[in-house]
């Protein structure tokens, strides 16, 4: 399995929620009425969501992004003799 990189580098601006979500007694559907919580917007700096936010009198908080762990893996170690637990179909 591979996880891309598509689409990681823009800032994201979600609204809190205004609202709990409720849940609907007759389905289980859990529904809210804050639309906003429906709205995300992307911006391609950090600078221009700030902007954006402090423009139209939005409180933010900025959570910075963090750079995954690699660990090195092989295909190979699939089949290692000495594995901790045996593989097998």
């Amino acid at each position: 399995m591979q996880s891309g990189n598509a689409r990681t580098r823009a800032w994201l601006l979600e609204f809190e929620p205004a609202s709990p979500r409720r849940i609907d007694p007759l389905m289980g559907w859990t529904s809210s009425t804050d639309t906003l919580s429906q709205v995300q917007m992307e911006f391609d700096t950090r600078e221009e969501a700030i902007a954006y936010a402090r423009k139209h009198a939005i409180a933010y908080d900025l959570f910075e992004p963090h750079d995954p762990t690699r660990r090195p893996k092989s295909y190979a170690d699939n089949f290692r003799y000495d594995r901790k637990v045996p593989w097998s179909h």
